[in-house]
């Protein structure tokens, strides 16, 4: 059933204003209902368009009978807002000069413009369209709104080729490294920390975790013709229950970003042997994938874009398509860097060229 939205999306508007009136509907993870509300109802204003809702992902496509179909997909959920005071990444937008400030600014609202802009010109495109627009990127691969589309409407992810507008600076950016975590976990006797040499102390005993990563050379891997480089690092610790207490128990939360050479199985393999004896549980995993620059939609579209692609360091749903036998790429405006950060930004610039180029391909 179609909600009524609070605000409504006008589609029409250049897309840098476009991307502002994004930002500025809130929609940190899990809170992405009323983004997703005014997405569907202004696609649902498009007579050329063929629209779904699930949860909070929408979907439309074009059904023109064309020899190749394209995904155009995108995310509408955003980390949480800075809580620095101060911060310019936060909601809602604001502007300096022709540059975006605001949470989701590059990561990413303009990416999400550029496909509704299209989905509104692109009323007879050369190649037929889907569009996917998703809640629940920015957390767990369980959550994951295109995860939960493949199940339930596994014939609209039936394509060719797709793009994700993650941000890449307008550049391509083949395939993806994947990611995994685990929580390494130490063991020790509580004790009064009076009388320390009563007990076991389990925060000491992580020292071993940490020289070991700190030690560790991560590689740079080449994946058919692109160089990606791998990374594993403690992200968080944890353990003690009081102050004047021995610790029985310490956990240190490991993220290993693997070569999409490799796959899941065997990226758990490296880091096992690396940290040989240490009681490790994976918590999370997701497979990279490779470029798939040879294929002849993602040819002729690094062709329009007429930049040398790159490679994609951090995981993106790319690699879901990838599972699907579709050769995906990253493609979008904003610098990937400054995504999730308290300075968030993009500039106008930056989302108009995306759309022109993603226009020129699909006209």
């Amino acid at each position: 059933m179609t909600q009524t939205p609070s605000r409504t999306l006008d589609l029409t508007r250049d897309v840098a204003l476009l991307t502002a009136d994004l930002m500025d509907i809130e929609s940190v993870s899990g809170n992405e209902t009323e983004l997703a509300n005014a997405v569907e109802a202004a696609l649902r204003t498009l007579a050329h368009l063929e629209v779904v809702r699930d949860g909070d992902s929408i979907m439309a496509r074009t059904s023109l009978g064309r020899a190749e179909r394209v995904i155009l997909a995108g995310h509408l959920d955003t980390v949480p807002l800075p809580t620095v005071p101060g911060s310019r990444g936060t909601v809602p937008s604001s502007w300096d000069g022709e540059v975006l400030y605001g949470r989701g600014a590059t990561d990413m609202k303009g990416g999400v413009a550029v496909q509704l802009a299209l989905a509104t010109e692109l009323a007879n495109p050369t190649r037929d369209v889907t569009f996917i627009f998703y809640d629940h990127e920015e957390v767990e691969a369980s959550l994951s709104g295109l995860g939960r589309l493949q199940e339930s409407f596994p014939d609209w992810l039936e394509a060719d080729f797709a793009v994700l507008l993650e941000p890449t600076n307008g550049t391509v950016e083949g395939g993806c490294n994947g990611t995994m975590r685990f929580h390494a976990t130490t063991t020790g006797r509580a004790a009064h920390s009076a009388r320390a040499w009563m007990g076991e102390n389990a925060i000491h005993a992580a020292a071993e975790i940490l020289t070991r990563l700190r030690d560790h050379e991560p590689a740079t891997v080449s994946v058919e013709g692109l160089e990606y480089r791998e990374s594993l690092n403690a992200v968080k610790i944890w353990g003690g229950t009081a102050g004047n207490v021995i610790p029985d128990a310490a956990t240190v939360e490991i993220n290993y970003r693997f070569a999409p050479d490799k796959s899941v199985e065997q990226a758990e393999a490296y880091v096992r042997n690396l940290l040989s004896g240490i009681d490790l549980v994976r918590t999370d995993a997701a497979a990279g994938a490779r470029p798939g620059l040879d294929r002849t939609a993602a040819a002729s579209f690094v062709a329009v874009v007429g930049q040398e692609p790159k490679p994609k360091y951090g995981w993106t749903d790319v690699a879901r398509f990838s599972a699907l036998g579709i050769p995906a790429v990253n493609f979008g405006p904003g610098d990937a860097l400054l995504a999730h950060t308290d300075n968030e930004h993009v500039e106008a610039a930056a989302v108009r060229a995306c759309l022109a180029a993603l226009r020129t391909w699909l006209s």
